[in-house]
């Protein structure tokens, strides 16, 4: 093709020396068997409290558990672990990610802050550096699997990830409305135009469940997963409630000590890996 300078990132022409970008590798001393994605059209949608939900899960059935707080200038991840200590490297290569209770590694943008109020203004492309050098310069060791905690929406920094992480595959993370159910089409669509397997979607606050009767109450309305499922041929992995309590365990840093037996058809889902 005529003045093809052969930059493939930037380039929509489909010629025959395309070539692909290369994917992101973890350091000598780090293994990871399985990437997964946790990505939302917007923000608003829990996407954060499902992540962290899912990473316990799997911890508690012995699996060896990372969190990627991919939500550079919104992380919300530590404060649900009660994780606030700067994180710490060995001055040359590795940054040590923190641990929580039971053992679940973390890297988030406040761990490295000295302030968790402190904001980050930054452009573009030292967020999407940062991401980056989450996953190959962290010290992760052993993971039977990382989830990353995706930024909202489709813009670059979601980019870079879908273009550089190894990822196995993504959970799309939605609510009743019909706003998110248009914006999470957006995310299901970009995911399959970059060719990432969408594992299926969770709908999140889907419910209310009463703590006295236990009757569902559809506080958003009627739920419309099954029809967002069909339009895209993807699954409903599951549809998790609102719990009165809940949002105490997340102030309190204790969201590991949730108890929600809708999650285990996610677990499945990603344990099956399909």
């Amino acid at each position: 093709m005529a003045n093809c300078d052969h930059n493939c990132e930037n380039c929509s022409q489909n010629c025959n020396e395309r070539t692909a970008i290369q994917k992101l590798k973890t350091n000598e001393r780090s293994n990871i068997k399985h990437v997964i994605g946790i990505v939302s059209g917007k923000g608003g949608v829990g996407k954060s409290f499902v992540t962290s939900l899912i990473a316990s899960e799997l911890n508690k059935r012995g699996y060896r558990v990372g969190i990627l707080d991919g939500d550079i200038t919104g992380p919300s991840i530590p404060k649900s672990f009660n994780i606030y200590e700067q994180a710490t490297g060995d001055g040359h290569s590795f940054i040590f990610p923190a641990l929580t209770k039971s053992g679940i590694k973390i890297i988030s943008s406040n761990l490295l802050l000295e302030r968790e109020d402190e904001p980050i203004i930054w452009r573009g492309s030292l967020l999407s550096s940062l991401l980056s050098q989450f996953f190959t310069d962290v010290l992760w060791e052993e993971l039977d699997y990382l989830l990353i905690d995706m930024p909202p929406g489709t813009g670059d920094i979601t980019l870079t990830a879908f273009q550089q992480f190894p990822l196995e595959s993504v959970i799309c993370v939605t609510t009743p409305q019909d706003l998110v159910s248009m914006v999470v089409s957006k995310m299901i669509n970009m995911a399959h135009k970059m060719n990432i397997n969408v594992l299926g979607l969770v709908e999140n606050m889907s419910y209310l469940k009463c703590p006295h009767c236990h009757e569902k109450i559809n506080l958003y309305g009627e739920s419309r997963i099954n029809d967002l499922a069909k339009k895209h041929n993807v699954k409903v992995l599951g549809r998790l409630p609102l719990v009165v309590g809940d949002s105490e365990y997340i102030d309190k840093g204790d969201v590991e000590l949730i108890k929600m037996e809708e999650v285990n058809s996610i677990i499945e889902a990603i344990i099956e890996g399909k």
